[in-house]
């Protein structure tokens, strides 16, 4: 063992090679019996040697949390298409969502958003523009009211227009995101009478079961896909989370028509 912890000369030919030694010497730990466990002092030699190597070297830790980022970025994304497998019936097909642009379209965006969330007014314009510029395009709005009290009650009007009013559920949508201030309830009823639905359609359905049933579909379907942030977008088989751009999202519903290799 000691022979084995004086040949550091390796450490000095970067980090690459120091990968190599952790995991040569991890996987000789491994085979190890107890008899031959590390002693307390041949432990204080090992993580000695170690961090003399990485306080000279710090940018070995940089390489590592990135490999470690991607690594939980992969299961993030495995996990999430497990989950989108099975939740696909209420994602892309749940009378609970708002369907604009193309209902017979060959690709479906799929847009998770808050009435309070400037992330979602920023990209208000970006999708708008997506569906005015792809005929072929299928947009779906399901509310995710995350921001408190406030987005709960904007999101319940949306659900009743959407109820009363489903072709003005747009103009509704771009108006109330489009206000200054934080969106509620009240804010809520004036984007809709702006856009000529009447308050009192509204109000009928105002204790309709309905309301929360659709914010509850919308959040299991976060949860289970790992949602933690609006806006969210699925695109397809793609999860795309954040304010991304006209560009990231146009990107994406193209390489959703491309033949996928197997």
């Amino acid at each position: 063992m000691t022979l084995f912890l004086k040949e550091t000369t390796m450490f000095r030919s970067g980090p690459r090679a120091a990968f190599a030694f952790a995991a040569a010497f991890g996987a000789m730990a491994a085979t190890l019996t107890p008899a031959a466990a590390f002693t307390d002092a041949e432990k204080a030699e090992i993580g000695t040697v170690v961090r003399d190597y990485l306080m000279k070297n710090p940018e070995v830790l940089q390489e590592v949390i990135g490999e470690l980022e991607k690594k939980q970025q992969a299961q993030e994304a495995e996990g999430r298409g497990k989950a989108l497998s099975e939740m696909k019936g209420l994602v892309f097909d749940s009378p609970r969502g708002v369907v604009v642009g193309n209902p017979k379209g060959d690709v479906t965006l799929v847009e998770f958003f808050d009435y309070n969330c400037g992330y979602c007014k920023q990209a208000l314009a970006d999708v708008d523009k997506l569906i005015k510029k792809d005929p072929n395009l299928k947009v779906i709005f399901k509310e995710f009211p995350v921001l408190g009290p406030g987005s709960v009650e904007a999101a319940q009007v949306a659900v009743a227009v959407r109820m009363v009013a489903p072709e003005k559920y747009l103009a509704f949508h771009d108006a109330l995101l489009g206000i200054r201030g934080q969106a509620d309830r009240a804010k809520a009823l004036q984007a809709a009478k702006d856009v000529g639905i009447d308050p009192a359609a509204i109000q009928k359905v105002a204790t309709s079961p309905e309301l929360n049933a659709t914010l509850d579909e919308s959040m299991k379907i976060a949860q289970a896909l790992g949602l933690n942030g609006t806006p969210s977008f699925i695109i397809g088989d793609e999860v795309v989370i954040g304010s991304v751009g006209y560009d990231k999202l146009k990107a994406t519903v193209d390489a959703q028509r491309k033949p996928k290799s197997n």
